[in-house]
């Protein structure tokens, strides 16, 4: 079980106390939305989320519930803070990448508020490591306000599908077109690459298919350079779900289950390409 923490030397208490058994759970989400050096953390009574952001157009967000922690304490209404998120993951993989069978690195994860490091305490083997990362101011954050009742599309595929997908669509083509529609082609993946334009339809009925909701015809653009950091999350996970609202914003979220087969989300927003008109589609 992970240790406990020292208590804070100047008496004051932490706001933010977390314990992993397994410090990889947290690693392996974390490195799925490692796009750029900095990450803004949130935490409230019910998890973590790490947010990280790209050129004002795309959003990513990794979902760490409270009940995956074997300890998770939040003393105020909410806590927020930036953090240089490559060096937080080279904290959690201090031990290495790959522990011994039945070994693993327990961490302890500390906040004391505004202005303060963020303290890891990480254990394996009897030998334990203490990591002081400095904080920062948090920035605005895009807030995409994806809320149900704006949602037109949504379908729910076995990851295994969508992987395949980024595997024979041309990513030499500067953008991926998704067409969702009640009739036919249903789901289609378009690329426009070197070797000429390419498509991938699934059927509603298809095995890979286990939710489909298109209410009108919605066909956009999205750069594939946003979409590429979001195939780290899809090698993790087992089904992703893919959303437009009434703009055309783009929703992919993936549902992860770690080793000890807990569920956590890993979401990614994109905006739709402006530089595609009507009369190119």
């Amino acid at each position: 079980m992970p240790f406990s923490a020292p208590p804070p030397a100047s008496g004051e208490p932490y706001v933010l106390s977390a314990s992993l058994d397994n410090a990889r759970h947290l690693s392996s989400l974390l490195r799925a939305v490692h796009f750029h050096d900095h990450a803004t953390c949130f935490a409230t009574a019910s998890g973590l989320r790490v947010t990280v952001e790209d050129a004002k157009c795309m959003q990513a967000n990794a979902f760490i519930q409270a009940e995956i922690f074997q300890e998770f304490s939040v003393q105020e209404e909410s806590v927020m803070f930036r953090i240089n998120l490559s060096v937080l993951l080279d904290c959690l993989t201090i031990f290495g990448t790959s522990s011994l069978p039945g070994t693993s690195t327990a961490l302890r994860m500390c906040y004391r508020g505004y202005g303060y490091p963020l303290m890891l305490f990480l254990e394996e083997g009897g030998v334990v490591t203490v990591c002081k990362i400095n904080t920062q101011e948090p920035e605005d954050l895009l807030d995409f306000d994806f809320c149900s009742t704006k949602v037109v599309n949504k379908i729910i595929l076995q990851s295994e599908g969508l992987r395949e997908a980024f595997a024979e669509l041309d990513m030499t083509s500067e953008v991926l077109q998704i067409t969702m529609s009640p009739d036919k082609p249903y789901f289609r993946l378009s690329t426009f690459g070197n070797a000429g334009s390419a498509h991938l339809d699934y059927p509603r009925d298809s095995d890979l298919m286990e939710a489909f909701h298109c209410n009108q015809t919605q066909t956009n653009r999205y750069k594939i350079s946003l979409l590429k950091p979001s195939t780290k999350a899809l090698a993790l996970s087992c089904k992703v779900s893919i959303r437009t609202d009434t703009q055309g914003f783009l929703s992919l979220q993936y549902m992860i289950r770690n080793e000890d087969g807990q569920i956590c989300f890993v979401e990614y927003y994109c905006c739709p390409d402006e530089n595609i008109t009507e009369a190119e589609l």
